[in-house]
């Protein structure tokens, strides 16, 4: 903003004091001015001035409304930026516990698993050795049935060849004593039967 009209009024007064002569040679504290000169430049002034000072004062009004509403706009501006940066904060503890809890349910379905995998693997050598164990049981169980069989089997035979025994002994003694001949050339064929 270029000088004002007052600041230009008073240099004026000073040109025209400059210019001006003394009453006499040799003073010059001294000078002489044209009264109507003067007056009309004092009388500008005192007219500029309240335009003047109201000019300043609304200047300064804008100037203060100007800084008020920046200083304002700037608070605001530190609220959204502080109110933003608490929600990053938020953000990331929120991240932070989510990654948290996503390890410690990976940790705990990775335990489960194991342990899932653990009582699989010795149900299933449970199963096996039972399986084993009863197998076993019931063969042996067979094992007797058939040593029993084996046995009892044994002792029939043994019982049933005496009786055949004894019937042909007696078959043998009754063709003896029919054909006495006949009795002493077939001990050669039974004896190969």
């Amino acid at each position: 903003m270029g000088n004002s009209r007052i600041e230009q009024i008073i240099e004026e007064i000073e040109d025209y004091i400059d210019t001006c002569k003394g009453p006499f040679l040799g003073s010059g504290d001294k000078i002489v001015v044209n009264r109507e000169r003067m007056e009309e430049l004092l009388r500008e002034l005192r007219m500029k001035t309240p335009e003047e000072i109201k000019r300043y004062q609304k200047v300064l009004a804008n100037k203060d409304a100007i800084l008020a509403d920046a200083q304002q706009k700037a608070e605001a501006i530190i609220a959204q930026a502080n109110i933003q940066n608490q929600e990053l904060v938020n953000e990331h503890e929120i991240m932070q516990k989510a990654y948290e809890q996503a390890n410690q349910v990976i940790e705990m379905a990775t335990g489960q698993a194991q342990e899932i995998l653990d009582n699989a693997t010795r149900d299933a050598n449970e199963i096996r050795m039972g399986a084993i164990q009863y197998t076993d049981d019931m063969l042996a169980n067979l094992q007797d049935m058939v040593r029993n069989v084996v046995e009892t089997s044994n002792s029939r035979y043994s019982a049933m060849m005496e009786n055949f025994q004894g019937f042909y002994d007696t078959i043998t003694s009754n063709r003896a004593e029919l054909a006495p001949q006949t009795a002493e050339e077939e001990p050669e064929e039974t004896s190969e039967a």
